[in-house]
């Protein structure tokens, strides 16, 4: 920035700092932007050039009346600066001269903007505090710049400056009072919003008097009126306004209200005339329509003919094939939306309106009946259509498994085979299992045979041992030894018998 108050251009004639940087931008939270003043130096309402991002800033060499600024080597890497507080308006000066005045600091610093304060301290830095935010952005520019006083080259005479954002309390308070001002305006804007958005409230019922009842009668009478006239008249009537002095009065109103139900009956019954016919309209329209969906499958179940089917390619038919279900598909459920609105019309009769008018009721039959064999006669015909597209189906069926059947008898005669070989396999593996068993049987067979021999001896043995001490007993009657003997017999009797 020079000392006429411009931004400094390079040698290309290029803008050092753009303006997007020195002017604050639009914040969608706030909902504004910050105010500019198109007159300050540098500030411009035309938008600048498109300038290249990949391009470095070119900082020159700023002259003013006490001071040179030099800036710095090009190579280095641009100073650091902290986090900027919200509401930034102050900003902080550090690597001042010794011999750096305050009027020195304002003759530099004031070409950034309107400068509000200045706190030099004895240490070489500075605080300056500007009147708009954007301003802190231009001084930001000037950071990393060398100052020189005059043509002194005496150390007390030059320092690099650093410039930074400084927080300050006054800067927080005014930014937290806009804030607040922002927000009251934003709910006031809604407010008025909500207002224009809410609907109108109803307007206030006026009081009973003479007067008001006359005017109320009167907007009963009219058609147009009636429906605010009723309201007000329930109003009055639910306030107790009613007494033995304007019952009278009330009453000729209630009567007024009650000639209106005439009119609301006749209103009624026409609309539901119109309604009745757009419902024989719809259903004459649906009628037509189903008419033509026939006639097209007609034209369908013609193609499948075996005379034209044959001159017909592959994917022609194909495509007349995927043609012909859907056609089917949407006259079968045309069909049945036809016959649901028939059985609706037939439950909407009612049995008090029959046993009223015995003519209307012998005419409603005559055309229930006359509609039913309407529909049982179209029902004949989309079936005998989709009879005779079955038949189709079925030809075309044979045809394809009379092409089909030789390979089909190879694989069937394959498949028996593999099938006789495994029942073969599984029975011959039953067979020797069978066999194994019965060897485990007669095995058991055996070893119980052995076991009932040896049983036998062991019996055996024991009849005998009996026998012996029979015979070695002496000293007995002979009444008794008769007994022994038979005892005996009788025992090798039975040991004979066993053997």
């Amino acid at each position: 920035m020079n000392n006429l108050g411009i931004m400094p251009m390079g040698l290309t004639g290029q803008q050092l700092v753009s303006d997007s940087i020195c002017i604050q931008g639009f914040d969608p939270n706030l909902g504004i932007i910050a105010p500019i003043n198109p007159m300050i130096a540098g500030i411009s309402l035309v938008p600048p050039p498109p300038v290249q991002p990949d391009l470095p800033v070119i900082k020159e060499i700023i002259h003013s009346k006490s001071c040179t600024l030099f800036p710095q080597n090009p190579n280095l890497p641009p100073p650091s600066t902290r986090e900027r507080p919200p509401g930034c308006r102050t900003v902080f000066v550090g690597g001042l001269p010794e011999n750096a005045s305050e009027e020195i600091i304002q003759e530099v610093f004031d070409q950034c903007g309107e400068i509000v304060a200045i706190r030099k301290s004895k240490k070489n830095f500075c605080h300056i505090r500007f009147s708009e935010e954007f301003m802190v952005d231009k001084a930001l520019y000037l950071s990393g710049y060398r100052m020189r006083i005059g043509s002194s080259t005496d150390k007390k005479d030059s320092g690099r400056i650093h410039v930074d954002f400084a927080q300050a309390r006054d800067d927080l308070y005014e930014w937290e009072c806009k804030q607040r001002l922002l927000a009251r305006e934003e709910r006031h804007r809604r407010k008025i919003q909500e207002d224009r958005l809410r609907p109108s409230s109803p307007p206030p019922i006026m009081h009973y008097s003479e007067h008001e009842a006359g005017l109320l009668a009167e907007k009963l009478k009219d058609d147009n009126k009636f429906s605010e006239g009723i309201s007000v008249l329930f109003s009055w009537i639910e306030r107790g306004e009613v007494n033995r002095r304007s019952a009278n009065q009330f009453y000729s109103m209630i009567q007024s209200a009650n000639s209106h139900v005439r009119r609301l009956m006749n209103e009624k019954a026409q609309h539901e005339e119109e309604m009745e016919q757009a419902k024989e309209c719809f259903k004459n329209s649906l009628l037509t329509i189903l008419t033509q969906f026939e006639q097209i499958t007609a034209v369908f179940s013609a193609a499948t003919r075996q005379k034209a089917w044959d001159h017909f390619s592959k994917a022609q038919r194909k495509n007349i094939d995927i043609w012909r279900k859907q056609c089917e598909e949407l006259r079968n459920a045309h069909s049945e939306e036809i016959m649901g609105i028939r059985r609706e019309e037939e439950m909407e009769m009612s049995d008090e309106d029959l046993e009223e008018n015995p003519c209307k009721k012998v005419r409603i039959d005559n055309s229930v009946l006359a509609a039913r064999s309407y529909g049982l006669r179209e029902e004949n015909d989309s079936l005998r259509w989709q009879l005779d597209a079955y038949r189709n189906e079925v030809e075309l069926l044979k045809k394809e498994q009379g092409k089909m059947q030789h390979t089909d008898d190879e694989h069937s005669h394959e498949h028996q085979l593999n099938f006789l070989q495994q029942t073969m396999h599984s029975m011959q593996q039953q067979l020797l299992r069978l066999q194994d068993e019965l060897k485990g049987k007669e095995l058991e067979l055996e070893q119980a045979r052995d076991e009932q021999r040896y049983l036998e001896c062991e019996i055996y043995s024991l009849k005998e041992k009996c026998f012996n001490s029979t015979d070695s007993v002496e000293g007995t009657n002979q009444t008794t030894d008769i007994p022994l003997k038979v005892k005996k017999n009788r025992c090798r009797a039975e040991h004979a018998d066993l053997a």
